[in-house]
């Protein structure tokens, strides 16, 4: 099947070289021309376990393309998916600018019949906008060609993306059109041999359920990060109760984690957009969620108030070593990052850092600068950065953080003081060791 992706950003690329993986021709258009010349030559605008090698093997193959010119995409694919971003507006909406470009850009260039997928994290409604763009577009040419709208939230976790596409739990597919629901059926097959997985909704439905799935996984986030505040100040051990917790099938161990607070491009972007849909489209307030993003925004804050507490709100002289930036492991995504505002926290009191992460260095100088005189130092190593710090903060759980050589950690800190913002550790070895020990509820 021949398939058109707009947006060669993360899930545009995913989506486009998974489906050219299973056989398929896929073209990914994107008006950054420097990004697509990185990927004609193979090369990655962004870091994902397993991407690099399968948009090598397909560009070899054929199979996997890119181009800028719009003109061109449209008339390539019989599926049209538009996975381009919906960044938060000034009021915390999602902005559609490029979502309704791509559907003036495809209604503009048809000839033939077009199965417009929406791929990209859409307030409900936005099919209807996406299909009147289009039907204006071909009303200005005077055209006949005829076109179906479909909703396809992606799933996707980063730094699991590609497994996530390949083997997924779900897919959504929202249309009121049976070829176009059929014609997905058929690109989908593929990827759930073993029984299926495609669910068939409306359109608005699966719009909702995006956001909705989004939104739950949020809550629990905040929730167990409340929890693990309270745990703290009443003496007992988070991990004790989120084990009690889990046991009970009706809530499962999935998203009980607490620590220094979610982040990345969908929790945060979402939840505000699910909040700004709800109070203008439904005039309707939605208390807890409204709740849960108070309870992040406060918990971003944990690690420096700890650091605060035991050092004086003056950090004027004081250096900390920072382990991980991204807002998550397996991605160099610092979007929305609990590293920056402990960074921001840190620099505002008068102290200086050292940070190091795995990937997102190049991200790190992109967003935050150079150094030097911002009081940044960025590493090389995890070990060079604790040199002559005061303390070593966790912000990001990579797993090369799991098991340090403790006696040498010792030796290179002024304190021996780990503040550990994802629980990696165990409280009791670590501080058998001689370690002072802050963590999230334990």
């Amino acid at each position: 099947m021949k398939i058109t992706v707009f947006g060669a950003g993360y899930v545009g690329l995913v989506s486009g070289a998974c489906l050219a993986e299973v056989g398929n021709h896929v073209l990914c258009v994107d008006i950054d021309t420097r990004k697509i010349q990185m990927l004609q030559k193979g090369e990655l605008p962004i870091f994902e376990p397993g991407l690099k090698e399968m948009v090598r093997r397909n560009l070899d193959a054929g199979r996997l393309c890119f181009s800028t010119d719009i003109a061109v995409a449209v008339q390539h694919g019989t599926v049209q998916f538009i996975a381009v971003g919906t960044p938060p507006d000034e009021d915390g909406s999602a902005d559609m600018q490029y979502v309704l470009a791509v559907a003036r850009n495809i209604g503009k260039f048809m000839d033939d019949h077009k199965v417009v997928v929406n791929k990209s994290t859409v307030p409900v409604g936005t099919a209807d906008k996406v299909h009147q763009v289009i039907a204006e577009a071909l009303k200005l040419r005077a055209s006949q060609a005829s076109f179906a709208v479909v909703s396809n939230p992606e799933f996707l976790k980063e730094g699991a993306a590609v497994e996530d596409f390949m083997r997924p739990d779900r897919i959504i597919v929202g249309s009121d059109d049976e070829a176009a629901l059929q014609l997905m059926r058929t690109l989908y097959a593929p990827f759930q041999r073993n029984h299926e997985r495609l669910i068939a909704t409306d359109v608005r439905s699966a719009e909702l359920t995006k956001y909705a799935a989004n939104a739950m996984l949020a809550t629990r986030i905040s929730f167990m990060n409340e929890l693990a505040n309270l745990a703290e100040q009443l003496g007992a051990d988070i991990e004790m109760v989120r084990q009690g917790m889990g046991s009970d099938p009706r809530i499962g161990y999935d998203f009980l984690y607490p620590g220094c607070g979610y982040g990345g491009s969908c929790f945060p972007k979402d939840v505000k957009a699910l909040i700004k849909t709800a109070s203008v489209d439904a005039q309707m307030d939605l208390q807890v969620l409204k709740a849960v993003e108070a309870a992040n925004d406060a918990q971003k804050h944990v690690l420096g108030k700890k650091i605060k507490n035991r050092f004086g709100d003056n950090l004027s002289g004081r250096h900390f070593a920072i382990w991980g930036l991204a807002f998550k492991p397996n991605t160099d995504d610092m979007r929305e990052a609990s590293s920056l505002v402990l960074i921001a926290d840190l620099l505002t009191a008068g102290a200086t850092v050292a940070v190091y992460d795995p990937v997102a260095m190049q991200e790190a100088r992109r967003i935050l600068g150079l150094g030097g005189a911002q009081g940044i130092a960025y590493a090389e190593s995890p070990e060079l950065a604790l040199q002559g710090a005061d303390a070593l903060v966790i912000v990001t759980e990579w797993k090369e953080f799991r098991s340090p050589d403790f006696e040498s950690m010792k030796k290179s800190l002024k304190t021996p003081l780990i503040v550990d913002g994802r629980n990696i550790y165990n409280p009791k070895m670590v501080r058998e060791m001689g370690f002072e020990y802050l963590a999230i509820g334990r």
